[in-house]
């Protein structure tokens, strides 16, 4: 089947895990990916929380299947050669290098655009170009502090909370994806290549973009209605944390099952909309509430929602959370299980749909990895092993032309 970003060829130039994230899901789609990787080391995620000795980490199989590996020393002259000839074929480079990094290897804007005019040359960064920050290293707690996620996460009474989802790491490589196929299909009516970058404080303050809608509701009215603080407790001039309630108005919480003194995701979210009321109150058993003048509109609830969800969790006290669900679905009532990570990996939908995949792997033997979030009607994307160190050098190499003797030589010079 033929994929949609045959024919793109990427120098895939990151490390860690907001541009392999990025790359990976062009792979994915069909891009041919070439990551260029430091002889001898390569990215440093291949060692980091190693579980096999000798075996790359899964800190790097997942988030680099479908590519292919290039061992090259750009320090050399021959290595800049190889690298050259690459830009020279390539439609797109990315790299989250510190700051300048590409011009110290002496492959600036101009030099690239110079090398070929409908080069993307594709960036993450810490903080946006001209930022008073720009000169920090950053890191994905780094960047969910420094975009307004962590002090709007977590309980009131307690310290800023960091999310485990990698909102400052793979949500800016997905950014970073969608500017780089926005810029590919400018380049087939322009002609010309050009620069995209995408900051993680960026990335992340686009996710939290509710929680800045409310710091304007907060400054115009002084409160915030669909908080737990509201109407008994006080709000001070910026968003509070609001523990486990819901970010769009509507009520919701993380509620006990049976189960939740032994098993600590003993819990379902449960999410109170105003037209599922009705149906709330027949599938708890307090049909009284329906009709009651405290209970009946959402704003005559909320000074007692507390109350309304100890109710719930009695009505839960028999119940597992996949019983509670099966139960509340059938009345069309917004609620989810916590799942375990070990649910999810065991879960047969999510094996069945290819968001959860199993890969072979030459040294590893199998591993489970998280497959394609994104779903088509035409295309399955398969996700394939992740390379070994320089696995596909030779491959590359004869590719730009190169002949055995001169693959020799690169190898003699350590430049490969």
């Amino acid at each position: 089947m033929t994929k949609p970003l045959e024919g793109i060829k990427i120098i895939d130039f990151t490390h860690v895990q907001a541009g392999p994230a990025c790359t990976q899901l062009l792979a994915w789609f069909g891009a041919d990916v070439i990551k260029v990787e430091r002889p001898g080391s390569g990215d440093v995620t291949r060692n980091q929380l190693r579980d096999i000795p000798d075996a790359d980490a899964l800190y790097f199989t997942m988030l680099n299947s479908n590519k292919k590996s290039l061992t090259l020393d750009t320090k050399k002259p021959e290595g800049k050669e190889v690298l050259e000839k690459l830009i020279r074929e390539s439609d797109v480079l990315v790299e989250n290098f510190g700051p300048g990094a590409l011009d110290r290897m002496g492959f600036s804007w101009e030099r690239l655009n110079e090398l070929n005019p409908k080069m993307i040359v594709a960036s993450v960064k810490g903080f946006s170009d001209g930022h008073h920050y720009d000169d920090l290293k950053v890191y994905e707690n780094v960047a969910q502090c420094a975009g307004g996620a962590a002090s709007t996460t977590g309980f009131w009474d307690g310290p800023p909370t960091i999310s485990a989802a990698a909102l400052g790491d793979s949500n800016t490589g997905m950014h970073l994806a969608i500017g780089i196929l926005t810029a590919l299909l400018g380049r087939d009516k322009t002609g010309k290549g050009q620069k995209v970058a995408v900051s993680m404080q960026d990335s992340v303050l686009n996710l939290c973009r509710v929680k800045l809608r409310d710091q304007q509701r907060l400054e115009r009215v002084g409160y915030l209605e669909e908080y737990p603080q509201y109407p008994h407790g006080e709000f001070g001039d910026v968003v509070p944390r609001g523990g486990n309630a819901g970010g769009g108005g509507q009520p919701g919480w993380v509620l006990k099952c049976k189960g939740w003194e032994t098993d600590s995701n003993a819990y379902i979210y449960f999410t109170i909309q105003g037209h599922a009321w009705e149906p709330i109150c027949h599938a708890i058993g307090k049909i009284e509430w329906i009709d009651d003048p405290a209970y009946k509109t959402a704003e005559a609830r909320q000074p007692h929602i507390f109350e309304i969800f100890n109710t719930i969790e009695v009505w839960l006290a028999d119940k597992t959370k996949f019983e509670a669900v099966d139960i509340l679905r059938k009345f069309d009532i917004p609620c989810a299980p916590v799942l375990t990570m070990k649910e999810l990996a065991n879960d047969p939908s999510l094996r069945a749909s290819g968001t959860i995949v199993e890969v072979p792997h030459k040294k590893r033997g199998s591993y489970l990895t998280v497959g394609s979030p994104i779903k088509f009607s035409d295309m399955k994307p398969e996700v394939t092993a992740s390379p070994l160190l320089g696995e596909h050098t030779d491959e590359v190499l004869t590719g730009l032309g190169y002949s055995k003797q001169e693959i020799f030589n690169l190898r003699e010079v350590k430049a490969v």
